[in-house]
């Protein structure tokens, strides 16, 4: 079963469109990678998928629920996670109480045998853990509400290149357990690699949608959908 489909999606920014008619999906235990230049939407479009921007036409449905009318913490609690860019810490807070804001009685240790890094400082502040570290315990939090499907926007911004081969690996651990997840990234041959299926998004429209290998094989043809001058696959 599909667990996220978008079918001729719109959506506005400013009162201005972005999205158009965009088409997308997501399945049990796969990796959508949502590829494209700057500006092409990708943000937006996760931000309409989560009720964050205004959807003015076309579906969400999550499993076989139509959410698109439902307001972002409706979305949340029916089981969509949202990791926005930013790596938003509670950064007076330690560690542990981070992932406690989710709710007590919470069980940590998924969050814990995923990220071994965050058990070490748990009780260490949020704001003086790494970017690395910040970027992991964002992606546990989301990780307590046990969603069914989580959207991850761009987690790899201004890492280092080992710490985002780590956070590669653990994003592909969680589909590999039956997570469903959408990844926005801008190191587009690193997400290829863990991904199962891609999309390229060009000024707001769906340019490419297939498997990962031939963006892989063909990196020309990833460059022309970014520019201009490639055809929906």
């Amino acid at each position: 079963m599909t667990m996220l489909r978008i079918s001729d999606l719109k959506v506005d920014r400013a009162g201005l469109p972005v999205i158009r008619e965009a088409d997308l999906v997501v399945e049990p235990g796969r990796i959508s990678v949502l590829l494209g230049a700057n500006g092409a939407g990708k943000t937006t479009l996760l931000e309409g998928i989560s009720g964050i921007a205004p959807v003015t036409g076309g579906r969400i449905k999550l499993g076989t629920e139509a959410i698109e009318t439902n307001r972002p913490t409706e979305r949340a609690r029916k089981g969509l996670a949202h990791v926005e860019q930013g790596r938003t810490v509670f950064r007076t807070l330690t560690t542990e109480e981070n992932l406690r804001v989710v709710g007590n009685g919470v069980d940590f240790a998924r969050s814990y045998a995923l990220f071994p890094e965050l058990e070490k400082r748990r009780q260490v502040r949020a704001g003086l853990l790494s970017g690395g570290e910040q970027q992991m315990l964002v992606i546990a939090r989301a990780l307590l509400a046990r969603p069914k499907v989580i959207m991850i926007d761009e987690m790899s911004a201004g890492l280092a290149p080992i710490i985002v081969g780590r956070l590669m690996n653990a994003v592909r651990a969680l589909a590999d357990s039956g997570l469903s997840i959408l990844l926005v990234e801008q190191f587009a041959a690193l997400a290829l690699e863990i991904g199962d299926r891609a999309y390229v998004l060009r000024k707001g429209q769906i340019v490419y949608d297939g498997a990962c290998r031939p963006l892989i094989e063909n990196p020309d043809l990833l460059h022309r959908l970014y520019l201009g001058g490639g055809a929906h696959a």
